[in-house]
């Protein structure tokens, strides 16, 4: 990865008794932020964590040296450098006067997308979802380089706090041939969206901080009007955005449904549940767990479902070593709090089993007497390259074999499995359960093993 970072522009702005100690610190280049409040010693955070860097204390004067020496401070009280991606945001007192100051220190990181390469290049929208610091604003400047330059597409940034693309008139190299749109007010986000897409034919737009009710719902136009998107919020996970209802539009809008007694009791489920809405505005979610260390919901409709559902969920992980090889796992969410701790229903497992065809069993004692010995699994119709694969994904302790007398579950293509009458006849002899998948596809084989593995 090569880093552009500026370091001496910022330092250069700040009193010369933090910028000399910051300059022959020896974790210099490990440097997030500089915090400067009135009455206190400067503190320096570094990834590897704070300390102070002096002992003198910071009156009037040193904040208003840097205050004079960056641009004007706008109304969402955040400032920068000309031509440089550093950000210094304010704290003011009830006269409205500057008592302290936070100064991020702006990396355009090129190479931080090779983790989800192959996701840019499917063209469907992306959401990035991370705690504030952990790199979502290096993370879509540099998916913006990479989508406007090396697959030369039509891309608008909408800037609205001048920290995707710097602070100047002058787009900061690190965004590559993408346009940027900047923003007056924080509150006119959503307007600049519209405008973006209604005036400059864009095949793809990017937005930092999607933050309120208005900014989703401009999100799902654009989407609607086949747009690619590209934005982050705030939030570790998924499950924040449906905790969080201004922002629930993005994932397809949280609605309660009340169903009909058969319907509820056909679902095993209570009358009033959850559901989604509509289909979400994007189709995958990035979780930045560390800077190297991703969760991506390859499928966010289908995410979203079974997280109200209680279901279990497999996600894929995808971690960047230290020799920059990419090394990607397979997870299965836990089941979700949402549906122990409130009134969304957890689904039974005898629903769970309506997600696949049980061909020949018609009761669960051949199903509790799966969980008592080890597993041996014999596949009709269904690769056993497949097969090999999921099970290393999902590490566990199954057994394959060509031969049906000493499996102890068959597993086959359903439409396969139903015109098969011999198997099934000798399968009923045997005792053996038989279950069908819709599809020959990683995501249907790991979702009944998993059930099975329960």
């Amino acid at each position: 990865m090569t880093i552009d970072e500026d370091l001496d522009k910022l330092l250069d702005n700040l009193p010369f008794f933090i910028k000399e100690h910051l300059n022959n610190h020896p974790h210099k280049e490990k440097l997030m932020e500089i915090v400067m409040d009135l009455g206190r010693r400067p503190e320096a955070r570094f990834t590897t964590g704070p300390e102070y860097i002096s002992q003198k204390i910071i009156s009037w004067q040193d904040i208003e040296y840097t205050t004079k020496r960056i641009s004007k401070f706008s109304n969402d009280n955040r400032a920068g450098i000309e031509r440089t991606l550093h950000r210094i945001s304010c704290i003011r007192n009830r006269q409205f006067l500057i008592n302290g100051l936070t100064c991020r220190v702006g990396r355009a990181i090129f190479g931080t997308i090779c983790l989800a390469r192959d996701i840019l290049e499917s063209g469907q929208s992306i959401l990035i979802l991370g705690k504030p610091g952990v790199g979502k604003t290096t993370i879509i400047r540099e998916i913006a380089r990479v989508l406007s330059d090396e697959m030369e597409k039509r891309v608008i940034i909408v800037d609205t706090s001048n920290e995707i693309a710097g602070d100047s008139d002058i787009p900061h190299p690190g965004i590559g041939r993408a346009r940027r749109m900047q923003v007056s007010q924080t509150d006119l986000q959503h307007q600049v969206m519209i405008e973006a897409v209604e005036n400059h034919m864009p095949q793809v737009i990017i937005i930092d901080e999607i933050g309120t009710e208005l900014e989703a719902l401009a999100a799902r136009t654009i989407a609607e009007k086949g747009v690619q998107l590209v934005g982050t919020t705030h939030g570790n996970c998924l499950e924040n955005l449906i905790k969080n209802p201004p922002l629930a539009d993005l994932i397809g809008g949280i609605q309660y449904v009340t169903l009909s007694d058969d319907e509820a009791k056909r679902r095993g489920t209570q009358k009033s549940i959850l559901e989604r809405k509509a289909y979400p505005a994007f189709q995958i979610a990035i979780e930045i767990n560390e800077q190297n260390l991703w969760t991506i919901h390859e499928n966010v409709k289908d995410s979203i479902d079974l997280l109200l559902r209680g279901n279990f969920a497999i996600t894929q992980i995808r971690q960047l070593t230290r020799s920059e090889k990419t090394i990607i796992k397979y997870k299965t969410l836990p089941t979700n709090k949402l549906a122990k701790n409130s009134t969304i229903p957890q689904k039974p497992i005898s629903s769970i089993r309506k997600s696949w065809v049980n061909i020949n069993i018609e009761n669960d004692i051949h199903s509790i007497n799966l969980k008592q010995k080890k597993l041996v699994i014999y596949s009709y119709s269904l690769s056993y390259n497949l097969l090999k694969e999921v099970i290393a994904r999902l590490e566990v302790d199954i057994i394959l074999t060509k031969e049906i007398k000493k499996a102890s579950l068959i597993i086959g293509l359903k439409k396969h499995l139903q015109q098969n009458k011999k198997l099934q006849k000798l399968a009923k002899q045997k005792n053996i359960p038989i279950y069908g998948v819709n599809r020959s596809s990683i995501y249907q084989v790991a979702k009944l093993i998993q059930f099975i593995m329960l």
